[in-house]
Formats: C-alpha cells, structure tokens, sequence
C-alpha cells in the first residue's frame, strides 16, 4: 500500500504539472495497455515509474495467488487504469470527475487486497459502484487539497484547481471560493457518517479503511499543505503515532 501511494504521488504530479500534454497520452496508452514491453515506446523519464508500477502490482499479485486472491488484485489493476480518464474544466464537471482524480477511489480499492476474508469479490464492485461513503471521502479529499494549495500549485502553473474553475464560473473571489468548498466538506462529512449509522452490504471493516484514508487527508490538509510541505504539525502526529506511541 505504501509502494502505490508513493507511486501515485509521483504519477500524479507528473500529470498536473511536469508532463506535456504529448507525453501524457503516449503514458495513459501505455497503462491502459498494462503491458511489461510498453516502457520501450515511452520517453526516458517515464519509463522508471511506469516499470515499477507493474512490478508493484505483479508483486502483489504472486502474494494473492498464494491465498487464493488474486482477482482482487486484477480490480486493483482495474482501478488503476480508470484513475488516468479524467479532466474537465467547469466546477461541475471538475467536482464530477473528483471521484476519479483525487486517487482515493483507486486507493480504496487497493487497500482492500490484502485485507481479511470477509473483504470479497462483492466488495469490490460495491466499491466499483460509487457509494456513497466513498463519495463523500474523495469530495473531502479533492476540495481540502485544493483549497490549501490553491496558491502554492498556481505559482508553479499547476492545472486548474477546484477553486480556479469555481472562482472563474462564478465571477467571486478565492476566499468566497473557499468558503463554499468548506461548506461542501462538512455536508460530506455528514454522509461519512451516516454511512455507519445505517445497515451497509459491506463490512465494517471496508468503511473503516474509507474513514482511517479520510482522516489522513483531514491530518495533512486540515490548515496547510503538510503532504507538500511537511510542517511541525504533521510532524508531530507522525511521531506520536509511529515514533513515541502511548503503551496499552
């Protein structure tokens, strides 16, 4: 799981901000294609990156096979490529495609293979199918990114953020922006919640992994962008979890 959020980060920055539009369709071909042979057709400062993605996920395919799992990590795959079909301009249509382009979907997904033998193949399709739990967590996502990096990401012409799109559709300033966004964010945390207090097909084990990833995302974007710029306060979460944890 570690291996493909780091593997995402980087994929994703390579689409939003250091590719040319030229090289990224050459690169969406080649995952869709899923193909060992591919890296040849690619420029030289992709072909790492995208050779290690398949050997992530081959990896963990060899450990599936052992259990008896390995359709899980054929969805996972699935995932993977649906990440890289997205962008559209308007907020709408932005906020629409959030469900893709924010990763969390994919690594939802993927967090599920190796989980316990109550996670089955009707999991995945629920997850496949946008409920909306998992809604709710890529719209918390996608907008407390955008709106802490709003500014950061267009110094460095980044693409156009939530923020951007609504600011220009709507003729109202950044912090008016914001404001709406954060409204959004609330009302989505509303839905996370509701999701447990209602029966679910799932196990409640799938909706922890949707809520542990969503509580993430409020750690590193609760007032800044600590996932870009590593501040004090992540820092010290960080420790006190994996560094100096409390004893039970």
């Amino acid at each position: 799981m570690t291996k493909v959020i780091s593997l995402t980060s980087i994929v994703d920055d390579t689409y939003d901000a250091y590719a040319t539009y030229e090289e990224l369709e050459i690169f969406t071909k080649a995952i869709h294609r899923w193909d060992i042979n591919c890296p040849d057709q690619l420029p030289d400062c992709m072909k790492l990156c995208y050779s290690e993605l398949l050997m992530v996920f081959k990896d963990m395919e060899d450990l599936m096979s052992e259990q008896g799992k390995s359709y899980r990590v054929q969805l996972a795959k699935e995932a993977a490529k649906w990440l890289h079909e997205h962008y559209m301009p308007t907020v709408e249509e932005y906020l629409s495609v959030a469900f893709v382009s924010c990763c969390y979907p994919m690594l939802t997904i993927v967090s599920f293979v190796g989980m316990e033998d109550s996670i089955t193949k009707e999991t995945f399709t629920w997850a496949f199918n946008t409920p909306k739990i998992l809604r709710a967590s890529t719209i918390i996502c996608r907008l407390m990114d955008d709106v802490v990096s709003h500014q950061f990401e267009q110094e460095r012409e980044h693409v156009p953020s939530a923020v951007e799109s609504y600011m220009k559709q709507y003729g109202v300033s950044a912090e008016e922006a914001y404001d709406e966004f954060y409204k959004r964010i609330n009302n989505a945390w509303k839905d996370m919640n509701e999701a447990f207090l209602k029966p679910t097909v799932v196990p409640t084990s799938a909706l922890n992994r949707i809520l542990n990833l969503t509580r993430v995302i409020d750690l590193l974007y609760k007032d800044e962008d600590a996932y870009t710029r590593v501040g004090d306060s992540a820092k010290t979460s960080i420790t006190a979890l994996l560094i100096d944890p409390i004893s039970i």
